[in-house]
């Protein structure tokens, strides 16, 4: 397996994996424009030439950032792929100064487990809202808010 940066290539799998957890109400549907247009965001897990997860850093403002579309083939699930997205995110949100991520879920659970802290969607600038007004679930979000602190 390999960890890399996203590439043009990669848009169409990763839209799949999303699309499937999307379809079952467990993540946010991202478009095919959406994806190619912050294709730059993404990271990929791949197995040769198939991508086996994806995950995405999205920086909205200078000290903070979001980690979206965190999404593991199911049949890669639960040997570390989703960690390990995860955690180069975070390694790259370090490199880039960035004092805190946070993450909108539905997957608390593996969030809490890799160091996250929960906290209120409140305590979070009104500019990471302004995806939801896109949402369906707007403005009843049952996603939870989680926060992760750079050391």
């Amino acid at each position: 397996m390999v960890i890399r940066k996203a590439s043009l290539g990669d848009v169409d799998q990763m839209k799949t994996l999303i699309d499937f957890y999307a379809s079952k109400s467990r993540m946010l549907p991202r478009s095919l424009s959406y994806i190619y247009e912050h294709v730059r965001e993404y990271t990929v897990c791949k197995e040769g030439e198939l991508v086996i997860g994806c995950c995405a850093l999205h920086v909205t403002w200078r000290d903070l950032a979001e980690v979206k579309s965190l999404a593991v083939d199911p049949r890669y699930m639960n040997k570390g792929v989703g960690k390990d997205l995860l955690f180069a995110a975070l390694k790259e949100a370090k490199e880039m100064g960035i004092n805190e991520v946070f993450t909108l879920t539905l997957e608390s659970e593996f969030f809490l487990k890799n160091g996250f802290k929960k906290t209120s969607k409140e305590k979070l600038p009104m500019k990471i809202w302004g995806e939801c007004i896109q949402c369906n679930k707007y403005p009843n979000c049952d996603e939870e808010a989680l926060v992760y602190k750079i050391k």
